[in-house]
């Protein structure tokens, strides 16, 4: 998985490397595995050609921590100290790094699924990140038809019910 890819010409070089790799593994251990070069979208730019970089990657992992972080313009570091006021405005229904922005972020999730169906229609997609392991930003994956998310350890057993749940639903 190749991480802050903007353009199809990026993962193209970086699959290079990787498919480089492989082969000189493959030759000195005298036997192959089959393997997938896709890439993280953490760049809002990535989401909107995500069907030219469908055409490299065979699945996309929507890295949603840096993807909301780059949609926002806002550092996840930082937003401890204000995001709470936001809420509390009305700015954001729920802190955005804890529950995914559905309504931006999503939206560009939405738009990448699409595209990337569109040039691709066996893409694997999913989520990684925080995200992953919170039940409303799961609903939300279920709705737009991502095939997996991948949560920290200790939030799998509530990623696991929330998907469960989201199945049901759907």
């Amino acid at each position: 998985m190749i991480p802050l890819v903007g353009t199809k010409r990026e993962l193209e070089l970086m699959k290079e490397v990787v498919d480089k790799a492989a082969e000189m593994v493959f030759a000195e251990q005298g036997k192959r595995i089959d393997y997938l070069v896709g890439t993280m979208i953490e760049l809002p730019r990535a989401a909107l050609m995500a069907g030219k970089i469908a055409e490299c990657g065979a699945f996309f992992s929507f890295g949603t921590n840096d993807l909301t972080q780059t949609t926002l313009g806002v550092s996840r570091d930082d937003a401890a100290r204000f995001l709470t006021h936001y809420v509390d405005k009305g700015i954001y229904e729920r802190d955005p790094f804890v529950s995914l922005d559905v309504e931006g972020v999503g939206q560009l999730i939405e738009i990448a699924a699409e595209r990337g169906r569109q040039t691709r229609g066996d893409i694997k997609l999913g989520i990684c990140g925080e995200h992953g392991g919170d039940p409303a930003s799961i609903h939300f994956c279920e709705s737009v038809g991502l095939d997996y998310v991948s949560a920290s350890p200790y939030r799998v057993p509530i990623a696991r019910l929330a998907a469960a749940q989201a199945a049901l639903a759907k």
